[in-house]
């Protein structure tokens, strides 16, 4: 398969986004008072609230970093395509 450079940069700017968003949204669910049994921060046992989110969190920056990561391998490539 060929991925044409913009497309390439389209990927790595996904890539990107996700990681610049996501740990983000991370603290804020940490810092949410139903992510944590006391209702305090850090504070008693992680809810269901918590573990679901770091889910979520967590898959997202995996699919993240693997388009990220198509998205560098496609502009590596296209810098090596003659032509290019």
């Amino acid at each position: 398969m060929v991925l044409s450079r913009r497309w390439a940069l389209f990927l790595l700017a996904v890539g990107v986004w996700t990681w610049l968003i996501w740990p983000r949204f991370g603290l804020a669910i940490w810092d949410d008072p139903r992510a944590w049994s006391s209702g305090t921060p850090g504070a008693g046992a992680p809810t269901s609230f918590l573990w679901i989110h770091a889910l979520l969190i967590g898959a997202s920056l995996a699919i993240g970093t693997t388009v990220g990561v198509l998205g560098v391998r496609g502009l590596l490539a296209a810098c090596r395509r003659p032509g290019s």
